[in-house]
């Protein structure tokens, strides 16, 4: 196994008397900045996550971009923050920091001291870095936490017992308030950095998907977020926007565009694949919400795959499209508006 910059081959089983002084950094946290040294050090510990129902570890399978290692940020009461300790990890690039990561794997034979086995260096996800998931505080209340997702930036040890198991069936886990604090997390890091046009059509997703929850929740519909277990995966998808009430599933867009519209496509299609198959006492609704009304084509495929579309009218409130089933470009359309008054 090559040695990483850091000095440590991944593998190696360290205490950190043995860490703090090469990395810099020091005490027992789970979090340890370092900035004489220029770095961040994580420690996962899986007697400590399994205290609070989580657990740290890769992911079983790559996605396109490769291995992802999930952690857990730091915070035993109430809902967990992107300060601290957890603001080090997000931002560790931005503060021209390295991050380390270890997991504990024993005790020194005949004492009291944890070791720590070197995995190697990582970054936060670029493309997202963190969820937003539901579990109890040390109290046994039910708070949001988040859960970083890290990639390996040089060498890396990756075995079974660090690797999540894979879920049996798909499940489904409500959640009133994360989306909200996600967007809200989103919201705040897009301020601190450069505005680049990819940041500009999320602000527009998060703006949109936030008024449209605040409508629905007024119109008085159980909206929040939806965490479904994928079968045979140890991934998670994630939907901001769930309204529990009549089981329908949004996928907001920064955009109408082709692009947009068919990521969202592709989206409610994976999720309606693992969705399916559970039961509930409402027939399953795939939505995309939209900043404006796509163009024709788009709506005809989106209608092709039973999937509905919502987007902000002209008033700066929500209308519904309905298309046919069959939808061709002489289908007549019919546009629902859904805050309208019903007609006498």
């Amino acid at each position: 196994m090559t040695t990483s910059a850091a000095g440590f081959t991944p593998g190696d089983i360290l205490t950190r008397a043995q860490i703090h002084p090469v990395l810099g950094g020091s005490g027992f946290a789970g979090i340890c900045p370092a900035r004489e040294k220029r770095n961040v050090l994580i420690f996962s510990d899986s007697k400590i996550g399994k205290r609070y129902g989580y657990r740290d570890g890769w992911l079983a399978e790559d996605d396109d971009l490769g291995p992802l290692f999930t952690y857990t940020g730091t915070g035993k009461r109430g809902d967990q923050t992107l300060d601290g300790g957890n603001g080090s990890i997000l931002e560790h690039a931005n503060m021209g920091r390295t991050l380390h990561a270890f997991v504990a794997v024993g005790n020194v034979p005949g004492s009291s001291t944890r070791t720590h086995k070197y995995i190697g260096e990582f970054k936060v996800d670029e493309r997202r870095p963190f969820d937003i998931r539901e579990a109890k505080d040390e109290l046994n209340q039910d708070r949001n936490i988040i859960v970083f997702r890290l990639r390996p930036t040089g060498p890396y040890i990756r075995e079974d017992s660090d690797t999540l198991p894979l879920a049996a069936s798909p499940r489904i886990r409500f959640q009133r308030t994360a989306g909200s604090v996600a967007r809200s997390y989103r919201r705040q890091r897009r301020q601190r950095q450069p505005q680049t046009d990819i940041a500009r059509i999320e602000a527009v997703r998060d703006d949109l998907a936030e008024a449209f929850e605040t409508h629905e929740i007024a119109s008085g519909m159980d909206i929040g977020q939806m965490e479904l277990s994928l079968q045979n995966s140890a991934d998670q998808l994630s939907f901001e926007i769930y309204n529990q009430t009549n089981h329908t599933v949004y996928q907001p867009t920064g955009s109408a565009a082709t692009e947009s519209i068919t990521q969202a496509l592709a989206q409610l299609l994976h999720a309606h694949r693992h969705l399916r198959s559970i039961v509930h006492d409402q027939p399953l609704h795939l939505m995309v919400l939209a900043p404006t009304l796509p163009r024709e084509d788009l709506r005809d495929l989106l209608t092709e795959h039973g999937i509905g579309i919502v987007y902000r009218n002209t008033r700066g409130s929500f209308s519904e499209f309905e298309g046919s089933p069959t939808a061709s470009s002489s289908t007549p359309r019919s546009l629902r508006c859904l805050d309208c008054p019903v007609p006498a």
